[in-house]
């Protein structure tokens, strides 16, 4: 039996990338509160119907570009090697991933930190390191000084954060040395 991937027509991916950047243009000017369907669909070149077609409302458009941020990331962090985990190359991989999408980024996350998103990407992150510490301790004598949950909060902050504040300054270093410096501030392995 075989299974058959579904593809996307085209014309849906470029008709919910004109609502994506038409969103975040909007963001730049006005509150999220304050941007209407007919906002987005003037910016985006399309009418209201055609908004309808892909999305509910504002909130299910929200919801589902929040998803989509994740399942992007997500996809980076299934390149990790066994045990999953941050190691340099990973984390350079996210930060590319970050700076190629910086607008959208800037806007959900470091200007408007729309809670949606940082909560989302924020249990990603904790979810991605709680993994990798289940398996560091299944396979060694790694005997840690500082409670698990405690470690998973500390550290899925701090690489959030450090995106936050990388954003807010507009991308001072490139992800190359930004990933460098975190790997070696959190004792990340280097890639093979």
């Amino acid at each position: 039996m075989t299974t058959k991937v579904q593809r996307t027509d085209p014309r849906v991916l470029r008709t919910r990338l004109l609502i994506r950047e038409a969103f975040i243009e909007l963001l730049q000017e006005l509150e999220v509160e304050k941007i209407t369907v007919n906002r987005i669909a003037e910016r985006a070149t399309i009418n209201r119907v055609t908004f309808y077609l892909h999305y509910k409302d504002i909130p299910d458009m929200i919801d589902k570009l929040a998803e989509e941020m994740i399942n992007e990331i997500q996809a980076i962090f299934q390149e990790a090697p066994d045990p999953p985990g941050f190691t340099s190359q990973i984390l350079l991989n996210m930060l590319e991933h970050i700076a190629e999408n910086s607008n959208f980024y800037k806007v959900l996350l470091a200007s408007k930190r729309i809670p949606v998103f940082t909560e989302r990407l924020m249990k990603l992150m904790a979810d991605f390191i709680t993994i990798r510490m289940d398996k560091l301790e299944a396979s060694s004598t790694v005997n840690l000084k500082v409670k698990k949950d405690i470690t998973i909060w500390y550290g899925s902050s701090a690489i959030i954060g450090t995106i936050v504040f990388w954003l807010r300054n507009d991308l001072p270093y490139t992800p190359v040395f930004l990933a460098a410096q975190l790997a070696e501030l959190l004792h990340l392995p280097k890639p093979e």
